[in-house]
């Protein structure tokens, strides 16, 4: 068995490619029976006439988080950060967190500064100004 991403032979019951890195089965580069590199797009290997499965999608629908509920956290909630947790951009969220609750002591300027960040990005999350979130996984309606 080799890996279809770099065409290094690995065992059939490993997880993923120790040459790699790829999950076992993934990518589409190279002949899954063989080893054989393949030509794009290819159905079958040249090499050895083994029928190639198509490449699996990187992220799963499931793992896509809502572009509507993220907008609409930032320009209601944006002030704590929320739709960056939401979003896992957790050093973001912390600061907007720390800049709308102690922030309070700077005679308010913290949690107007955290307010309008929040409602800036909210508005380019909603307008797709921002359509990932922190692992690259493009927002879902």
């Amino acid at each position: 068995m080799y890996c279809k991403n770099c065409g290094a032979q690995i065992d059939p019951g490993a997880a993923v490619c120790v040459k790699c890195g790829y999950k076992n089965g993934d990518g589409n580069r190279f002949c899954h029976h063989c080893g054989q590199e393949l030509t794009e797009g290819a159905k079958v290997c040249l090499q050895c006439g083994f029928a190639q499965e198509p490449a699996q999608p990187t992220a799963a629908p499931a793992d896509q988080k809502s572009k509507i509920a993220a907008g609409l956290l930032g320009i209601f909630l944006g002030v704590w950060g929320v739709h960056n947790f939401y979003l896992g951009y957790t050093k973001k969220a912390i600061v907007q967190v720390l800049l709308g609750t102690v922030g309070t002591v700077l005679c308010g300027v913290g949690p107007a500064v955290s307010s309008v960040w929040g409602l800036v990005e909210g508005i380019m999350i909603l307008v797709d100004k921002i359509n990932t979130d922190a692992n690259g996984t493009p927002l879902g309606e």
